[in-house]
């Protein structure tokens, strides 16, 4: 029973794919059937250059005034960190991807090539800043090297006695 419901879940992420890729396919020829490529992904931890599996990869087309389009895709990276999908029209290609214990990563890509790959770095998140907290490695207005601090308890142009 449990290879049942892998075939399942096997057969419905293909039915997704397939319809996201007509639906790419369709915007496409749409668009005079201008030309195409086929990207690849591949999705890596910053601090080590290990794949990150099970990545979320989005991408969505941006119009001319820089503004992203409705519509879309989502895939996910294999075991290698690898996805990929054939038939993007060439144009600004918005890209995010999103992975559990990592930054969100978000760049817009110039698609202009019949093949290409696509390496994105991720990092793990970084603490927040809060102004609650103490920071000692701030430097406070006030603050002044030693050899800028003067005796403050004698007025200007006075003598030591």
């Amino acid at each position: 029973m449990g290879a049942m419901r892998t075939w399942t879940a096997r057969s419905w992420v293909a039915a997704a794919a397939l319809a996201a890729g007509l639906a790419m396919a369709g915007r496409a020829a749409a668009q005079d059937e201008g030309p195409v490529s086929n990207l690849h992904f591949v999705v890596v931890k910053d601090f080590n250059g290990k794949p990150v599996k099970n990545a979320a990869v989005v991408m969505h087309p941006v119009n001319g005034k820089g503004k992203q389009e409705r519509g879309g895709m989502e895939l996910k990276t294999d075991p290698e960190g690898k996805t990929g999908f054939d038939g993007i029209p060439y144009g600004v290609l918005r890209v995010q991807v999103l992975a559990q214990g990592f930054q969100t990563y978000g760049q817009d890509f110039e698609i202009n090539k019949p093949e290409m790959e696509i390496v994105v770095k991720l990092k793990r998140p970084q603490g927040q800043y809060s102004v609650y907290e103490d920071h000692p490695d701030d430097k406070k207005p006030d603050d002044k090297k030693p050899e800028d601090k003067k005796d403050e308890t004698k007025p200007p142009n006075q003598k030591p006695q």
